[in-house]
């Protein structure tokens, strides 16, 4: 299947002034994206995560390394070439809405198809039908310092969907939505996954949203340190290896197999004997993290403990908190 985005050894260095020298934020990533593929990446904040994603969307140039979106060589492109690969290829959803202030929200939403050429009239027909679509289709004349967070971020959302994108770069879309909006806005992510080819590349701290991809990337300190999920793009281990322990105790791991263990940290011996070590990485230290999977609504209220039995509520009818997922 072809590549939609392609990155290889990117780097990203913040030059600072500070006692502390320059940032490094990206060390020699590489990744690739394929047609109609949704990937997760997670990790703590000041891992790297949204400058890789301005890096890898065109909107930032990275310190070094290369980045293809299409097929085609992003740091090769002139100002209105690169512009215009981005209106054809890719959208991008962030935290924050970055909503125009001074436009409505329908002009909002219709403002990437004017910038593409579109007369207003058809642009705005198509902008209030993703509004419909997304919920908010009665906010449309609202101004955004008028609407919720919420709503300012499903017109976002449909902003970013208006001009039918071949790839998605999307940082926390669902940050500062509700639950039962947040579920909303990812089955219609999924469908568009499903019935649309879309890709996605989604940065999240969310299970819920990490389940819905197909493989997700744990980013520590501007490197990948593993992968989860179906599909995992590492070379496969075979049924042993050969490591030596030198006379100071120091063992090297080989890339693929530090990889594959989840990096570098802290690790228990809870089985030791001549001839055989036995390695678990700490329970602090563990990040539970999954690529595709199933999630379901919680059978139990985690308030209020009422049973939901095989009812479809979102809403606890005793408390009214809103119900989880879980993993099922």
């Amino acid at each position: 299947m072809e590549e939609i985005l392609r990155a290889d050894s990117l780097y990203h260095i913040y030059e600072s002034n500070a006692e502390d020298g320059n940032v490094v934020a990206l060390r020699g990533l590489s990744v690739s994206i394929r047609n109609g593929e949704a990937v997760a990446v997670v990790g703590p904040s000041g891992s790297g995560k949204s400058t890789l994603l301005k890096c890898l969307g065109a909107l930032m140039k990275p310190s070094a390394g290369s980045v293809e979106l299409a097929g085609r060589r992003v740091t090769r492109l002139t100002g209105s070439e690169l512009v215009s690969l981005r209106q054809q290829t890719v959208s991008f959803i962030f935290q924050d809405s970055n909503l125009l202030p001074h436009l409505n929200a329908l002009n909002n939403v219709a403002q990437p198809l004017l910038h593409q050429g579109e007369l207003a009239r058809p642009s705005r027909k198509k902008a209030q039908a993703l509004l419909d679509r997304l919920g908010v289709g009665d906010r449309a004349l609202g101004m955004p310092e008028q609407l919720s967070g919420g709503e300012q971020q499903r017109v976002a959302i449909a902003r970013a969907l208006i001009t039918n994108p071949k790839l998605i770069l999307a940082d926390e879309p669902t940050g500062a939505l509700d639950p039962i909006t947040s579920r909303e806005v990812l089955a219609l992510f999924k469908q568009l996954h499903k019935e649309d080819g879309v890709a996605f590349l989604l940065v999240t701290h969310s299970k819920e949203v990490a389940s819905f991809c197909q493989r997700s990337l744990e980013l520590r300190e501007g490197r990948f340190i593993a992968q989860h999920g179906g599909d995992v793009d590492i070379a496969d281990l075979s049924d042993s290896r050969e490591l030596i322990v030198d006379d100071s105790g120091t063992v090297t791991l080989p890339p693929d197999v530090l990889l594959e263990i989840g990096g570098p940290g802290r690790f228990e011996l809870p089985e030791v004997s001549r001839d055989l070590l036995h390695l678990e990485r700490v329970e602090d230290d563990r990040i539970h993290v999954g690529g595709a999977g199933t999630m379901k609504l919680s059978s139990t209220c985690p308030a209020c403990f009422h049973q939901y039995g095989d009812s479809d509520e979102q809403l606890c009818p005793e408390c009214g908190s809103s119900r989880p997922m879980i993993q099922a």
